[in-house]
């Protein structure tokens, strides 16, 4: 009897077709089934079932029909239904967010974004890459590709979780401002207010301050994962000569392009021949080249500490590079001391006071990388051995450095994240227009504070731009008309021991009168993750950004 209705509206739906009682019937003789029989109960059985059909029809044919999607092939048979419409069958190599109606806007950036990925991946040899990109606010897309498990051949997914690695550094930024805002924490004075177990410090045999503020921007002189000190100063030395010369290029070719006369061009030529020639001799004179990151022992540590104040052993007595505020040296040991001082300024171990942090953000599968808990969706890392094989990455302890690099999370909480930030720095522009916005986690002048950009440093993974507060931030720029065209953005990048990623944001270009109507967060945020080390993800996450911003500003 379940069959009863689907088999009436098929029939009722075909005109001049009344008889499906018939039909019933047949259907039932070629089943194979015995006939009714002709007593009273088998009368009263066709009896209620003509007078049910019979009503059911009258009132498909007296009722005004709901108009359908498609008008129905009038060729078909009566007895065949109608196969619904195929569903978009997804990739199989990437589980990806469900296709939306504002996805589909995006179409055209999705597939070049996700080309894009592809060939990142091939490149580089990465078993397994996710990506996630919100506009506005909105996740729009999320896909991953290729394996976060090769061993078992697990795919990667939207939620798969791999380490950030210096993307927590940002994270502690976010600790550290809502302690400043709240008066808890004081920027300028020196750390040991705030961490006795810290040393006082000398440089070339004067006292010097450390700072929170410069230990954020990595202006403190406290040393990186390399402990030879004349290799560093070597480096930065030779780094800094390399960089003194294209800038007398460059200011040699716009004089050139002043002077615009010929008789000039044969000794311009001449003097940028030898300059040329001096730079050979340069190469040939280069420092002693130091290991990089991934060659440094202290990067693969195994050694579990207890809390941040223990950690400081491993580099606390260590003298320090540079004077400090002096000279930019990336350390992800400054950020060991910052976590002590988010311990003592906050009143509660570092890892909880970040987990308050992740529940306001509503970034619930951000955590800690630690060994024994079961973390579901967490990837397996991976690297190439000398002989080029694809192999696993051996065991290391992060809790030396949680907050510089030591906690797993997704693309989709990273893009929660983004926004948060996002929103914080913009709102301060709505509020004219819009007097009932929420207010951001952090204060437009904190964001405003902490994206602008930080004098004497340096931005490895994009040259255009500075270090600021634990973000890097690539300003607005544009030198010729009808040329390239800086976009002010900021972004982290992440390395780690089997790991590589990225978050970045690119702020929609506001102005006073463009926020009405309008709500934040106003802009791209990009975020990727990767389960292979020493993969420079940022200009591909810039590229996909702004392959997003070109369609939603064709979207009227």
């Amino acid at each position: 009897m379940y069959r009863l209705p689907s088999a009436v509206t098929a029939r009722a739906a075909t005109p001049g077709r009344w008889g499906w009682g018939c039909g019933r019937r047949g259907a039932h003789h070629r089943a194979g089934l015995p006939r009714l029989g002709a007593g009273w109960a088998g009368g009263l059985g066709l009896g209620l079932g003509l007078a049910l059909g019979a009503k059911l029809a009258g009132g498909l044919r007296g009722a005004a029909p709901a108009p359908p999607p498609a008008a129905p092939d009038p060729e078909a048979s009566p007895q065949a239904e109608q196969p619904p419409p195929p569903e978009q069958p997804l990739a199989p190599w990437s589980p990806q967010t469900p296709t939306s109606p504002t996805s589909r806007r995006y179409a055209r950036a999705i597939d070049n974004s996700r080309d894009l990925l592809h060939r990142i991946k091939d490149e580089v040899g990465a078993p397994g890459i996710v990506v996630g990109v919100s506009v506005d606010g909105k996740e729009i897309w999320s896909e991953g590709l290729g394996y976060a498990d090769v061993e078992n051949r697990v795919l990667c997914k939207p939620e798969t979780v791999m380490r950030i690695a210096s993307i927590s550094k940002s994270l502690t930024m976010v600790a550290l401002a809502k302690l400043w805002e709240a008066g808890k924490l004081d920027l300028d004075i020196p750390v040991q207010y705030y961490v006795p177990e810290f040393p006082e410090k000398e440089y070339e045999g004067e006292k010097v301050s450390v700072t929170t503020r410069l230990l954020i921007s990595h202006l403190s002189g406290i040393r990186h994962y390399e402990k030879d000190m004349k290799k560093v100063k070597e480096e930065k030395a030779y780094k800094a000569l390399k960089m003194m010369k294209e800038m007398m290029e460059t200011d040699q070719e716009k004089e050139l392009k002043e002077k615009g006369g010929k008789s000039n061009e044969k000794s311009d030529f001449a003097k940028a021949k030898i300059e040329q020639d001096n730079e050979a001799k340069g190469r040939n004179s280069k420092p002693v080249k130091k290991k990089n990151d991934f060659e440094q022992g202290e990067l693969y540590l195994k050694e579990k500490f207890e809390n941040s104040i223990e950690s400081l052993k491993l580099f606390k007595n260590d003298p320090l590079f540079f004077k400090p505020g002096s000279q930019f040296l990336y350390s992800t040991f400054g950020y060991t001391l910052l976590a002590a001082i988010v311990e003592r300024a906050s009143g509660y171990k570092y890892l909880d006071y970040m987990q308050k942090i992740f529940h306001d953000l509503d970034m619930l599968t951000t955590v800690q990388e630690e060994n024994e808990p079961v973390i579901y969706n967490r990837a397996r890392f991976y690297v190439y051995n000398k002989k080029r094989r694809l192999v696993n990455t051996p065991y290391v302890d992060n809790s030396y450095k949680w907050a510089g690099g030591g906690f797993l999370s997704t693309v989709g909480d990273l893009l929660k994240f983004g926004n948060a930030m996002l929103y914080g720095y913009q709102v301060g522009l709505f509020k004219n227009s819009n007097e009932n916005l929420l207010p951001g986690y952090l204060k437009p002048e904190t964001m405003v504070m902490i994206w602008t950009p930080v004098p004497n440093t340096e931005m490895s993974w994009d040259k255009e731009g500075k270090y600021a507060m634990a973000w890097g931030v690539v300003e607005k720029k544009q030198t010729y008309g009808s040329c390239r065209k800086q976009r002010h953005y900021a972004s982290h990048t992440g390395g780690a021991v089997g790991a590589s990623s990225v978050l970045l944001i690119l702020p929609e270009e506001l102005d006073a009168e463009s926020v009405y109507n309008k709500v934040p967060p106003r802009g791209i945020v990009v975020s990727i993750i990767c389960n292979m080390q020493s993969v420079g993800l940022n200009s591909t996450a810039l590229k996909i950004a702004l392959e997003f911003d070109k369609d939603r500003s064709d979207i009227p």
